[in-house]
C-alpha cells in the first residue's frame, strides 16, 4: 500500500501523477495555427513508489515523458514512464530501492552498482530517436512514436555508461547534437568530456577536459568554434554523502568560471576565465562568438538560488539574493588575462528557464523568452516551492531592448517553453511558444501556444487536460518531417 510522506515535496503544486495513458484529440479553445505539424516532449519527476528517505530532492523522481504531437488543427497526448534500469527493478520489488539524490550510499544492497539514473530531466528528438536524459547518468533511449523504452546506449561504446547531458545544443548547421558530461570518472570527480553526435547517431567528436572544481554542471553552450561552460559554487564531498545531507552544497568562497574549449580540439586548449566575488547561474539563454570574444548570456543571481541546496556556512536562504536575472559575461580570448571581461544586464524582468530560437544556438541572435517573477501580482493558490513566483512569460528583444510580457493570473504558474518556427526558413523569432500553464485551483493543465513575438496577447490556443500535470524540467519540439506517427487517426 502505497503511503507517500505528508510533505510538500508530494502535495498541493507537487502532488503526483503516476499516470500513463493517451487521450485522442484534445478539447481545444482557440484555434490550432493552420500546417502546425510535429510534437512538443517534455518530462517530470514523478516516483512510482514512496521514497525510501522522505525529505529528498523533488527531481529525484522516475521520469514521466509527455508527448503532444500536433497535426491537421488537433492535439493527441501520449504519456509513459522512462523506464530506466532503476524504473524495472523497483517495479519488479514493488517499492523504491534507490535512496537519495544521486547518493549511492543510500541504496539498498539489492541494488549496488545499477545505474542510478531517472532520465527525468530533459527530452529531444535526435537521430531517429526520443534521448530521455538526466546528467548523473548515460542517456536512455525511447520510441519518438510510442514512448516505449529501449534502454540505455553508450554510442557504440564511445562515450560508455558516462554521464550524459542534461541540456544539449543542436547545431543547425552541421545538424549535431552538442553534449557534455561530467564526474565522468566517477561520483564527485572533476573530469568531464564534450562530445558531437551526427544526425545518423554517430558520435564525431570527443574532447576531456576537467572543471576547477566538482560542480553541477547542468548546462553550457556553442558559441561559434567554441563551447562554453559556465560553474557555478555547488560544490559536495564523500563526507556530505555519508551524512545523508542533499547532494550539493553552495559555497560562496568559490569562484564562478567560464570554460572555452574548441569544439574540434581534444580539450587541451581549454581556458578558465574567473570571477570574484562568486555570482550563481544554471540555465544558458545563449552564447555566440564576435572576433576573439566570446558573449555568454545566463540569468544569473547573488547567491545559490536553488532553496534545497544549502549554504556551506549554514546560513539561510536569502530569497532576495536568489533572484535571477539576465546577464551577458564577456570573456577575450587574445587576452593574457584569466579574468571574465564583463557582465552586464541583458535584461529587466527577472526570470529562468531560457530560451531561444533553437536554430540560432550559438549564433548571434535577437530574440529570447524566459518564464519570469512578476512579484507585483497576487497570488490564490496553495503553497509550494516557487508556486506563486513563475507566474508571467517575457519575451526580449535584444536588439531594442524592449520587453512584453503576459500574466498567467492569480491561480497558477507556467512550465518551461519551446519555441516553435513558422518555417524552416522563417526569420529568426518567427513562430509561437508552446507551453504549459498550470492551474493550482481546479488543478488542470492547459497547453497553451503562443505568437512567439507578441505574447503579451496571450494564449491562440489552448488544448485543456483533464488533469494537472506535475511541474516539469524541461522539453523540446520536434518538427514533423522527424516523425513517425502512430497515434489514432
Amino acid at each position: 500500500m502505497a503511503h507517500f510522506p505528508q510533505e510538500p515535496l508530494y502535495q498541493d503544486v507537487l502532488r503526483l501523477i503516476r499516470l500513463e495513458g493517451d487521450i485522442a484529440d484534445l478539447e481545444i479553445e482557440g484555434e490550432v495555427p493552420a500546417g502546425l505539424d510535429g510534437a512538443f516532449y517534455r518530462v517530470h519527476p514523478d516516483p512510482q513508489f514512496p521514497p525510501k528517505y522522505p525529505h529528498d530532492q523533488f527531481f529525484n523522481g522516475d521520469g514521466m515523458v509527455s508527448m503532444f504531437r500536433i497535426r491537421d488543427g488537433r492535439i493527441d497526448f501520449r504519456q509513459r514512464y522512462a523506464k530506466t534500469d532503476k524504473w524495472k527493478l523497483e517495479n519488479a520489488a514493488g517499492k523504491s530501492l534507490f535512496g537519495q539524490y544521486r547518493n549511492p550510499l543510500t541504496d539498498d544492497p539489492s541494488v549496488e552498482g545499477a545505474i542510478r539514473g531517472t532520465a527525468n530531466t530533459n527530452v529531444m528528438v535526435h537521430a531517429g530517436k526520443l534521448f530521455a536524459m538526466k546528467e548523473d547518468s548515460p542517456c536512455l533511449l525511447m520510441d519518438k512514436d510510442d514512448l516505449s523504452t529501449e534502454g540505455y546506449t553508450g554510442f557504440d561504446g564511445v562515450l560508455g555508461d558516462a554521464p550524459f547531458a542534461a541540456h544539449p545544443k543542436i547545431d543547425h548547421e552541421t545538424g549535431n547534437f552538442c553534449g557534455f558530461g561530467y564526474a565522468v570518472d566517477g561520483p564527485l570527480t572533476e573530469a568531464c568530456h564534450y562530445f558531437e553526435i551526427d544526425p545518423a547517431g554517430k558520435v564525431v567528436r570527443k574532447a576531456d577536459f576537467t572543471v576547477p572544481y566538482y560542480t553541477m554542471l547542468h548546462d553550457f553552450c556553442i558559441a561559434g568554434d567554441y563551447a562554453v561552460f559556465n560553474v557555478s559554487p555547488y560544490h559536495s564531498d564523500w563526507g556530505v554523502l555519508e551524512q545523508h545531507h542533499p547532494h550539493f552544497y553552495y559555497d560562496r568562497e568559490l569562484p564562478f568560471y567560464l570554460g572555452v574549449l574548441r569544439r574540434d580540439g581534444d580539450g587541451s586548449d581549454m581556458r578558465w576565465f574567473r570571477m570574484e566575488p562568486s555570482v550563481c547561474g544554471c540555465h544558458v539563454m545563449n552564447a555566440f562568438q564576435d572576433g576573439t570574444k566570446i558573449h555568454f548570456d545566463l540569468p544569473t543571481s547573488k547567491t545559490g538560488s536553488l532553496p534545497f541546496f544549502p549554504e556551506k556556512d549554514g546560513r539561510p536562504f536569502d530569497p532576495q539574493e536568489a533572484v535571477t536575472e539576465l546577464m551577458r559575461f564577456t570573456v577575450d580570448l587574445a587576452s593574457n588575462s584569466d579574468l571574465i571581461q564583463s557582465m552586464e544586464p541583458l535584461g529587466k524582468m527577472p526570470g529562468e528557464f531560457p530560451r531561444i530560437d533553437d536554430r540560432f544556438a550559438g549564433r548571434p541572435y535577437r530574440h529570447g523568452w524566459m518564464i519570469t517573477y512578476d512579484f507585483d501580482n497576487p497570488y490564490n493558490g496553495p503553497p509550494g516551492p516557487f508556486a506563486g513566483v513563475i507566474n508571467s512569460l517575457t519575451h526580449y528583444d535584444h536588439a531594442t531592448g524592449e520587453e512584453q510580457s503576459w500574466w498567467c493570473g492569480p491561480d497558477g504558474a507556467l512550465q518551461e517553453p519551446a519555441f516553435i518556427p513558422r518555417a524552416a526558413d522563417a526569420p529568426e523569432g518567427d513562430g509561437w511558444l508552446i507551453a504549459l500553464v498550470d492551474n493550482h485551483v481546479t488543478n488542470y493543465s492547459d497547453l497553451c501556444i503562443f505568437d512567439a513575438l507578441d505574447v503579451a496577447r496571450g494564449p491562440i490556443c489552448r488544448a485543456k487536460l483533464p488533469i494537472r500535470l506535475r511541474q516539469g524540467l524541461h522539453g523540446n519540439w520536434a518538427d514533423g518531417s522527424k516523425l513517425e506517427d502512430k497515434l489514432a487517426a
